[in-house]
């Protein structure tokens, strides 16, 4: 490795006081936060050990993260060395080989494998579960294992977009017609298969099939709700950008605090959640089983009523041959056999009753109006294409927007692309390209959702229970509080799936397709993000790539072995409870951290920081150029 010939001296700071575009803006949206601080006065000092770096002609340095490609750090030896996948063969106090990691590597492969399967079918990254584990297992520093975090999620949410594209809505038998209007949720229809059992449900459907004009069929659609990922995403993304504004204002303990108790409570709702849906899936399946009990009961009742009554019926032939006198009391007996065969009668009433009552819903069906019927069935025709185009082309524009934003004005703890720093201009015209892009996408496709909403309102479209119906007031309370999840969700270092998810489900939304549509979200967001990691050198690039593998084959085979047992069990309420795991394990990974941290300083508490930060760039060497930028995010995703 070249030797750079020049070494870094100390950063220059800027007080946040000396940029007054940046103190207006804060001011407006932060009234009660201080607008002055100097990070270089910190109260709160690190450790004044120096560690051995190789760089530079070898140096010294307090934090081997200013050692580039020799992020690792070795108290007991006091030097800084490069971390080698499953190696082996290691030299105590060599830089480039030292340590033999290959059993915590092996067990970080069975972790992330595990964690990947069960965070995708979640519907989460899993960046709380990678960061603290790449942190305590894998013995990675704090922005190293966010960059290994960032492959991982890659990979995992690449893995769970394979699965989901191919698969549809748990409604597999959305039908035509206009439907009994629900009473509970205006707009919406009450379910064909609700109070009935399995042979019920399947006679039923297939009379729906034979009725009509001849043109019946059922419809589905993609278990990923695209409408909802193109409003939900920006939004998301747009309350993330002003979070991480905020964030670089705390100190470590202060924004670790809160994600503790943000994803506590988080969890906690969660939780409660899962005890509601696990008692209604339970219920569910119970009355499932008890109508089919009953229903085969009927079936074997009817069948020993015919048999009875065939029986009956020889018996009578057989008599009557024998002699007209004996007619006469055949004819009585006959009488006599009708008299106990009652329960036949009232078998086939019964029978002839509900005939009637379906014949009935058949005509109510065919009162329907032939043009409202015809646009109908284009609007589920059009909402059944498993592979909308327009829709996935404006999900990649929306990520190649954001990619090339991110790029030119950093973050994540990597610089610029292009050299912009705090102090340039041209860095607040891109934080405001970031809300301009973001929210300009979701004022549109919240537009559309609106409209689309109402236009399949005014033919009787046949909305499922769980389906949202977009207006105005909704579009107005659910962008508010999405805003506000990515507001916490960029301020504590988390991301979308932690946050989204439960609010997906007190939306109401089915959990199959709130899990498979905030995955699809994550992959726009942690793709790009990834790639800058690996760039900048910030992760070791085979440790990246490896993980990135094993998170895809994980989340892949995960994914489809928890969605084969959901779609069996009809339990969808097991992904809740998962989800609520995840998320408390998360909130103790997090206060693991906050602890670690708060003793390496002695139990001190730091001020607010300087929000802008930057490096002198005379006599730095030239290899540390991208190992400044903003506060690691601690659970990105």
């Amino acid at each position: 490795m070249a030797m750079a010939t020049k070494c870094r001296h100390r950063r220059e700071t800027k007080s946040l006081t000396t940029n007054p575009i940046l103190l207006l803006s804060l001011l407006l949206v932060l009234l009660h936060l201080p607008t002055q601080t100097n990070a270089a006065e910190s109260k709160c000092a690190a450790s004044g050990s120096q560690f051995s770096c190789p760089n530079c002609d070898g140096i010294t340095v307090s934090d081997c993260m200013d050692c580039d490609g020799y992020l690792f750090t070795d108290y007991n030896y006091e030097l800084c060395y490069d971390r080698k996948l499953f190696n082996t063969n290691a030299e105590n106090g060599d830089s480039d080989n030292h340590y033999p990691f290959l059993w915590y590597d092996i067990a970080g492969t069975i972790v992330w494998f595990l964690t990947a399967g069960i965070a995708t079918a979640c519907g989460v990254g899993g960046g709380g579960i990678y960061v603290p584990m790449g942190i305590l297992l894998l013995r990675f520093p704090p922005k190293p294992s966010s960059g290994l975090s960032q492959a991982s999620i890659f990979g995992a949410s690449l893995g769970g977009l394979l699965v989901n594209l191919r698969k549809c809505h748990p409604d597999m038998h959305i039908r035509d017609t206009k439907g009994s209007p629900s009473d509970v949720q205006p707009g919406k229809i009450v379910s064909y298969e609700k109070d009935k059992g399995p042979a019920e449900i399947e006679s039923d459907r297939q009379r729906y099939l034979e009725g009509g004009d001849g043109s019946r069929k059922f419809y589905t659609r993609p278990v990923i709700d695209y409408n909802m990922a193109l409003f939900l995403a920006p939004m998301e993304m747009a309350g993330a950008v002003l979070g991480v504004i905020i964030q670089r204002l705390f100190p470590n303990w202060l924004f670790l605090s809160f994600a503790a108790v943000i994803l506590g409570f988080t969890a906690y709702k969660t939780f409660k959640k899962f005890i509601a849906a696990y008692a209604k899936d339970k219920d569910a399946r119970e009355t499932k089983m008890r109508l089919s009990i009953a229903e085969t009961e009927r079936a074997n009742q009817k069948l020993e009523m015919n048999e009875v009554k065939e029986i009956d019926a020889t018996a009578t032939n057989g008599d009557a041959t024998a002699t007209n006198g004996d007619a006469t009391a055949n004819n009585g007996d006959a009488t006599a056999n009708n008299g106990d065969g009652g329960e036949v009668e009232l078998t086939e009433m019964g029978t002839k009753e509900e005939e009637d009552n379906l014949a009935k819903a058949d005509n109510n069906e065919e009162e329907d109006d032939p043009k409202d019927l015809e646009k109908r069935r284009q609007f589920l025709e059009d909402d059944a294409r498993q592979y909308p185009k327009e829709k996935l082309a404006f999900l990649i524009i929306l990520w190649a927007g954001l990619t090339v934003i991110t790029f030119l004005k950093g973050g994540k703890g990597v610089d610029s692309v292009i050299g912009l720093t705090c102090e340039d201009a041209g860095f607040y015209v891109l934080v405001a390209a970031q809300f301009l892009w973001t929210l300009g996408f979701a004022a549109v496709f919240g537009w559309k959702n609106v409209k689309a909403t109402q236009e399949r309102l005014d033919v009787n479209y046949p909305f499922h229970e769980a389906d949202v119906l977009w207006d105005l007031k909704k579009l107005q309370f659910y962008s508010f509080f999405t805003f506000v999840a990515g507001i916490v969700a960029g301020l504590i270092g988390i991301g979308g799936g932690m946050v989204l998810g439960p609010l997906m489900l007190v939306m109401g939304i089915n959990p199959r397709v709130s899990t498979a549509t905030t995955a699809t979200m994550i992959l726009l967001t942690s793709s790009s993000v990834a790639v800058m990691f690996v760039m900048s050198g910030l992760v070791p690039w085979e440790y990246a790539l490896y993980f990135f593998c094993i998170c895809l084959c994980g989340a892949y085979i995960g994914k489809t072995k928890i969605d084969s047992y959901v779609k069996r069990t009809g339990m969808a309420s097991v992904l809740i409870g998962v989800l609520a795991t995840i998320i408390g394990l998360a909130t103790i990974g997090c206060i693991v951290i906050l602890l670690m941290n708060l003793a390496k300083v002695d139990w001190c508490l730091d001020g607010f920081k300087a929000f802008c930060t930057v490096k002198a760039e005379e006599d730095k060497c030239p290899a540390t150029r991208f190992l400044f930028g903003a506060e690691e995010e601690l659970f990105p995703y």
